[in-house]
C-alpha cells in the first residue's frame, strides 16, 4: 500500500512538472528570460567609461569621437546617463543626459555649447540618431523590462554560443521600432546581437556585441558595440575601454546643470 502511495505521488509530480511546463507560454518563457537578464545587472551603483565613437558612411569614409560616459542606477526607475564628447573639436563639450523611466517617456537633453544653450529632446523624437551616429536617441537609454512586452522564439546557436532568441515589442507608442529580434546569451543572460525592424515592419539595423568582459565578478560589458544600418550602408562602431564601477556619483551629478559644466 505504502509503494502505491509513492508511485502515485510520483506520477502526480510528474504530471503536475509537465503541465507547468506546457503551460508556460512563449510570453512567458520571454518576459522570464528578460527579467533574469535585468536581475544580473541590478546593484552596480554607478559607472564610467571612455569610448570611441567611429561613424562610417556609405562609401566607406570615417570619422572618430571620443566620448566620456557616465552612468548612475535609479532603484525602482531607469538608469541615468551623460556623454561628453571630447573630439574632434568642432563639437567639444557637447554633452547629451538621459533620465530614462520604466513606464513613461525617457527624458533626454542635449548641451550645445556654441550655442550656450540646453536643449530638451522631444519625446517624439526617439527614433532620431544620436549625434549623427546609427544609434537613436532610444537606443542609449536604458533598456527597462517594462519597456516592452516579449515572446520567446526559439532555442539558436550564434557564433558557437548558445542563444535565447526572444522577440520585444516596444511599449511606447511613439518608438522607431515595430519590433527587436534579440540573441541573449543562455549562460550569462547578455545581449549578443540585436536586430530592429522599423515602423513598416522591415529590417532597418543590427548591432553585434562583442569581446565581453567581466567586471566585478558579476557585470559583463561589451567592448564592441557594432551597428549597421541596412538602408542607408551606414554603421556605427563603439569601442569601450577603462572602465570604472561604484566611483561615487550621485543625482547631483547628472542634472541639467552638470551637462553646461562638463569637461
Amino acid at each position: 500500500m505504502k509503494q502505491v502511495t509513492i508511485n502515485t505521488l510520483m506520477l502526480a509530480l510528474c504530471l503536475m512538472t509537465s503541465f507547468t511546463a506546457v503551460a508556460e507560454t512563449a510570453e512567458e518563457k520571454g518576459l522570464a528570460i528578460a527579467t533574469e537578464a535585468d536581475k544580473r545587472e541590478t546593484g552596480f551603483k554607478d559607472s564610467v567609461a571612455n569610448m570611441t565613437m567611429e561613424l562610417k558612411n556609405k562609401q566607406g569614409k570615417t570619422s572618430v569621437r571620443e566620448v566620456r560616459v557616465k552612468s548612475l542606477e535609479v532603484d525602482g526607475d531607469g538608469d541615468k546617463g551623460l556623454s561628453i564628447f571630447d573630439t574632434p573639436k568642432d563639437i567639444k563639450g557637447t554633452a547629451s543626459l538621459t533620465y530614462s523611466h520604466a513606464l513613461k517617456p525617457d527624458e533626454q537633453w542635449l548641451y550645445l555649447p556654441a550655442l550656450k544653450r540646453v536643449k530638451r529632446i522631444s519625446s517624439k523624437n526617439k527614433s532620431g540618431p544620436f549625434m549623427g551616429s546609427e544609434f537613436a536617441y532610444e537606443d542609449i537609454s536604458s533598456q527597462e523590462i517594462e519597456k516592452y512586452t516579449y515572446k520567446y522564439l526559439r532555442d539558436e546557436n550564434l557564433n558557437g554560443i548558445d542563444c535565447f532568441v526572444i522577440e520585444r515589442y516596444p511599449a511606447y507608442r511613439h518608438s522607431g521600432y515595430t519590433r527587436q529580434l534579440a540573441w541573449i546569451n543562455k549562460q550569462e543572460y547578455r545581449p549578443e546581437k540585436i536586430m530592429f525592424y522599423d515602423r513598416k515592419n522591415s529590417l532597418l539595423k543590427t548591432l553585434n556585441y562583442s569581446g565581453y568582459k567581466q567586471y566585478l565578478d558579476k557585470y559583463w560589458r561589451a567592448e564592441k558595440m557594432h551597428m549597421v544600418n541596412h538602408q542607408t550602408g551606414k554603421s556605427t562602431l563603439l569601442t569601450w575601454h577603462e572602465y570604472q564601477f561604484q566611483t561615487g556619483l550621485t543625482d547631483s551629478d547628472f542634472n541639467r546643470n552638470s551637462l553646461k559644466r562638463a569637461r
